[in-house]
């Protein structure tokens, strides 16, 4: 529990008394201006009012401390950070407002630029940051330059809508929705040097896959390049599988994750509502928010372990749910193959080829599959796959076939993966996708399939299932646990086809 008086007990509390003390105490605690600006903000029904901290707050604003130093400083991508953390924890409050006031009061930023998933949610924060602008006493008496929108020499305001403010001090502040136009945003020569992205995919009732891609897109090639020095902060709650901040946290599980979260540079920082101390005892995260009395009645409800333990296989589908996946790497695998779900092309708008390695115990009626790997790419249906697929069978040389999906491309499929060292077998599938699933899951749900770790992509594809816009892996997977738990003969290493 953070001791709040033991933070103030280093501090002449006569400073407090004069704008000058005030500056200079908070100008390098954003914790303290939280406390003595923001105070309102912090208070709630929830804590009896009173002003308390999570051990989440506490690393939050040690984070923005490293915003002091200016960011010529830092590397490109030095400053990205993902806030996965609980439904009410306060993101919003802390990432959207105060540390925001803090780095505008004391000039460590001069140009913020803030995104939600809606324009009216990013407008309402603009709204709620100006409004402590216009009314909060103390904010005016000691930051009026901050207070006090820029003017024209003509005596007009520079810029005060609904969607920027441009302060007299030279803050430009803007708030705009994820699917605005944002592409090369900048006043006059400043580009954003802090960049605000709050809980842009929303919920899952009204966030597609699609609406994924595309604001991943608008992300990574529209708002990062604004400026590749900015510190970026993008700030929210697992309630999708398979979505955006759901990647970041995959990284931070330990679980396979997209390249994109490497490629740009961002670094999860998680939240458990529930903490577990090295002896194995559990605490909450906010005992004055959150008593552990409260946690223990509500942490079996598929809600709380989506929307305040981030676990994203908590969702309700009509397929797979977080608990149809087992985990084994110590069952004895006597055949293991990898079974391709191709895609004819890599338009925009094509399938992904699915990659998959599966073994299966040995024949019998206990026979049961471990799915080792999976993976989906858009590459041209050629060499460069044919590449991949013998860097798959390097990597797993354990594996004796190819199983490859022939409903596009039909059996020129063989004359593309010439020359491998293993044998290659096609397949066509006539049942619809629907009924492939279920048959597929049904042998999940009795104990036949496993995954040797969590496998991020794949997993969240099937929790998805039905709604997601790809689906391949779970087609790639079905095919090849389908040939092994069927009375059909074994892929073997001895008939090699197109083999040196």
């Amino acid at each position: 529990m953070f001791d709040l008086d033991a933070h103030l007990a280093g501090i002449d509390e006569r400073l407090l008394e004069f704008p000058e003390g005030r500056r200079v105490l908070t100008e390098l605690d954003p914790l303290l201006f939280g406390v003595v600006y923001l105070a309102d903000h912090l208070r709630g029904r929830e804590t009896g009012g009173e002003i308390t901290f999570s051990k989440a707050h506490v690393e939050w604003c040690e984070l923005a401390q490293r915003y002091v130093r200016p960011i010529s400083s830092y590397r490109p991508g030095d400053l990205r950070d993902g806030i996965i953390a609980p439904r009410g924890l306060g993101k919003s409050t802390w990432w959207f407002l105060i540390i925001p006031m803090w780095l505008a009061a004391h000039r460590h930023r001069r140009f913020i630029a803030a995104f939600a998933n809606s324009d009216k949610q990013a407008t309402d924060h603009l709204g709620t940051f100006k409004r402590e602008l216009e009314n909060n006493p103390l904010l005016r008496s000691d930051f009026p330059q901050l207070c006090a929108p820029a003017k024209r020499p003509s005596g007009t305001t520079v810029s005060d809508s609904q969607h920027m403010f441009v302060a007299q001090n030279g803050l430009v502040m803007t708030a705009s929705g994820i699917d605005s136009q944002v592409l090369g945003l900048k006043v006059g020569n400043t580009r954003p040097d802090h960049l605000i992205l709050d809980d842009v995919e929303g919920t899952e009732g009204n966030y597609s896959p699609a609406q994924k891609e595309n604001r991943l897109k608008t992300i990574v090639s529209g708002i990062l390049p604004m400026n590749n020095l900015a510190s970026v902060t993008m700030a929210g709650t697992v309630a999708i599988p398979g979505a955006i901040i759901d990647d970041v946290a995959a990284k931070q599980r330990g679980d396979q994750y997209p390249s994109w979260v490497d490629d740009h540079g961002f670094v999860p920082r998680y939240s458990d509502i529930i903490v577990t101390d090295d002896d194995g005892t559990e605490r909450s995260l906010w005992p004055e928010r959150w008593p552990m009395a409260w946690i223990e009645s509500q942490r079996h409800i598929r809600e709380f372990q989506s929307q305040m333990r981030n676990n994203p296989m908590a969702a309700d589908t009509a397929f797979w749910s977080g608990e149809d996946f087992a985990y084994r790497d110590d069952l004895p695998l006597t055949h293991q193959l990898l079974s391709i779900d191709p895609a004819v092309t890599t338009r925009e708008k094509s399938d992904y080829t699915a990659l998959a390695v599966v073994g299966a115990t040995a024949p019998g009626p206990d026979r049961a599959c471990v799915v080792r790997y999976a993976r989906q790419v858009k590459i041209p249906p050629g060499e460069k796959l044919r590449q991949l697929v013998l860097e798959i069978l390097n990597e797993y040389p354990e594996i004796t076939g190819v199983l490859v999906e022939t409903n596009q491309g039909g059996d020129a499929w063989k004359a593309i993966l010439h020359h491998l060292p293993v044998n290659v077998r096609t397949v066509h599938q006539s049942r619809p996708k629907e009924v492939r699933a279920g048959s597929l899951l049904a042998k999940y749900q009795r104990g036949r399939v496993f995954h040797e770790k969590r496998l991020h992509q794949l997993e969240a594809q099937m929790i998805r299932f039905p709604l997601d816009a790809h689906d391949d892996l779970v087609d790639a997977v079905g095919s090849g646990v389908d040939l092994f738990l069927k009375d059909a003969p074994p892929l073997r290493a001895t008939a090699r086809e197109g083999a040196d």
